[in-house]
């Protein structure tokens, strides 16, 4: 089973091992699903392989059986070996070409860009969505510098038009009014839904204000 990406998503979501613990993963993805995330990644940075592979397996089914698309952040290997719907790569990982040859073309391919001008890389690349920022300073991607707002509506102008740009970086509600008025269309939030009291409600009401 393979699931495209919604025709105009706007929340992504990411289950990350630096936030919840390998028992917990397939607790929070499913809260996430519930919530109403459109797109969920499994984010595991440093973490055994094996591991990566079992919590895949497990949330794998869970995106499929709502037909929400599976994004393994980097691994294009596993992703392919798992069925994943995509894999997701940063800036070093490499060329979108090269990755396209280990996937295949129906697999899904997304770049982290921290510019316009790798936002527009990325398109002339082939990426199928790109995640843009970090907008602020966030614990998720330490030592990477917040690029601020000033380029969201450029981006979404020039790139955005074209594929699925997700605003990512330091998100949560209490910032969310002006990452929207900056022209951001598209949101990835971490941090402010992994930690929530209650994963599902926090991301319900995050749905209810893109929406």
């Amino acid at each position: 089973m393979t699931v495209s990406l919604p025709s105009d998503p706007q929340l992504y979501g990411i289950v990350d091992f630096g936030y919840v613990s390998e028992d917990a993963i397939e607790r929070v993805a499913a809260d996430l699903l519930t919530g109403g995330v459109e797109i969920l990644q499994l984010r595991a940075k440093g973490i055994p392989l094996e591991t990566v592979r079992a919590a895949a397996k497990k949330i794998i089914p869970l995106c499929h059986s709502l037909c929400v698309p599976f994004i393994l952040n980097d691994y294009p290997d596993m992703a392919l070996e798992l069925g994943a719907d995509g894999v997701h790569i940063g800036q070093d990982d490499g060329a979108i070409a090269d990755v396209r040859k280990v996937v295949g073309g129906e697999m899904l391919i997304g770049r982290s860009t921290h510019s316009l001008a790798q936002a527009k890389q990325a398109l002339e690349d082939g990426a199928d969505y790109i995640g843009f920022g970090p907008l602020f300073p966030t614990p998720t991607k330490k030592g990477r510098p917040a690029i601020g707002l000033d380029e969201v509506s450029k981006m979404e102008a020039e790139v955005g038009k074209y594929l699925p740009a997700f605003c990512i970086g330091g998100i949560k509600p209490d910032n969310l009014n002006i990452v929207l008025a900056a022209g951001a269309r598209r949101v990835v939030v971490v941090s402010h839904l992994l930690l929530a009291d209650d994963v599902a409600s926090a991301t319900a009401a995050l749905m209810r204000r893109l929406e």
